[in-house]
């Protein structure tokens, strides 16, 4: 069996890149349980709780996920109880922050990403997806692509994504007439959404999948990196919806990673 602690070893760049961002899952999970918001590890931190007890060796992010009507109480729960050496970033924050997201990011660390030049905090992250109950996949997916699309237009997304002035004008104008479009289309698809059962969800910003309300609560407990956290009701169903045959390893070419970990530079 092939040894992946390479990857992640003892000492390795990438681990202790991993336990600075299991820090700040940690204090998340702590704010989320002591004011009861429920939340379950999603994506690449699932499929790692489920099938490593952890960190998928080469991965260098953790996200989670929150319902959309809990993201306002959330927000001011991270502002007020996170600890000092982590920061909360969304636009509300950060006019640069071009996702709808929110990331906790942590302040002693510095990683370079071409996107997260102008960004006031640019050290590792955690990313909280937000799903929303929607109408349909179709529909659901129809409206991403323009919510997407317009709101990193409008939170100036063109300024580190575009070297010509005239396209990011054109893109940017855009922008601010068809994202009130997308916000109704959005609103009209959570209403009807509302009235079926079982409830569909989809998280806005992240991937283009929808879930069943059954596959993700009740929500269960899952094991990772020796610490329980919340994770969906099915698993299996869940993963296998994001991908398929989950339990295989990939071969190299599939071991995806956002950062050069290498050059991360850690502030004690």
């Amino acid at each position: 069996m092939e040894d992946l602690s390479r990857y992640n070893g003892e000492g390795t760049a990438l681990r202790k890149a991993q336990l600075r961002m299991l820090d700040m899952l940690i204090a998340f999970d702590d704010i989320c349980r002591a004011n009861d918001i429920p939340y379950w590890l999603d994506y690449g931190t699932l499929l790692g709780a489920v099938r490593h007890k952890g960190f998928i060796p080469w991965d260098d992010d953790v996200d989670v996920c929150v319902l959309e009507k809990d993201k306002d109480r959330l927000r001011e729960c991270l502002l007020r109880d996170l600890p000092d050496r982590f920061a909360l970033q969304d636009t509300s924050v950060d006019p640069h922050a071009f996702f709808s997201y929110t990331r906790i990011r942590d302040k002693k660390s510095y990683c370079y990403y071409p996107n997260f030049v102008k960004l006031k905090e640019q050290g590792l992250w955690l990313d909280i997806f937000y799903y929303s109950v929607v109408a349909s996949p179709s529909v659901w997916r129809f409206t991403d692509a323009i919510y997407r699309r317009t709101y990193r237009e409008i939170h100036l997304f063109g300024d580190v994504g575009y070297s010509s002035r005239l396209k990011r004008l054109f893109n940017r104008t855009a922008g601010y007439v068809l994202h009130p479009i997308s916000l109704l289309v959005k609103a009209l698809s959570a209403f009807a959404g509302n009235r079926k059962n079982p409830k569909l969800y989809g998280a806005y910003f992240s991937s283009d999948h929808v879930f069943p309300h059954d596959t993700i609560f009740p929500l269960t407990e899952v094991e990772f990196e020796g610490r329980k956290f919340f994770a969906p009701s099915d698993t299996d169903a869940h993963l296998k919806e994001l991908y398929k045959d989950y339990m295989r390893i990939p071969d190299e070419s599939g071991r995806k990673q956002i950062l050069d970990v290498d050059k991360i530079i850690f502030h004690e």
